[in-house]
């Protein structure tokens, strides 16, 4: 994906932070040390990738399913806290960087062990 202008770098900035405030705010333990790592923001503003780390990411499949279960709850939000000419529809997805830098940690390891 191309690299984002400024304005979509101020809106997925924006979405970004409301998103993190709102998942605060939910009473629910499975989301606990979960950290909104980013937003990519479609240029029409019709949809939005939001990525996740948790602190164990062996559970971060369920806690996708659940915040994809509360999208309704979080794009009203968005529809009253931001002007924009739409609200998007949102994804929620483990960051794929995260996952990448944890296999990478646990071949590491793993190749110490070895030694």
């Amino acid at each position: 994906m191309s690299e984002p202008n400024q304005r979509m770098r101020r809106v997925n900035s924006i979405v970004r932070a409301i998103l993190a405030r709102e998942v605060e705010m939910l009473d629910d333990a499975r989301l606990n040390l979960v950290s909104i790592t980013g937003v990519d923001t479609a240029p029409n503003l019709r949809t939005a990738t939001v990525y996740l780390s948790a602190l164990d990411m062996s559970g971060i499949d369920e806690v996708v399913d659940t915040l994809n279960s509360n999208t309704h709850r979080f794009q009203a939000v968005l529809g009253r806290e931001v002007r924009m000419k739409y609200t998007p529809v949102l994804t929620f997805e483990a960051d794929p960087a995260v996952i990448s830098a944890e296999r990478i940690e646990r071949l590491l390891r793993d190749l110490g062990e070895e030694e």
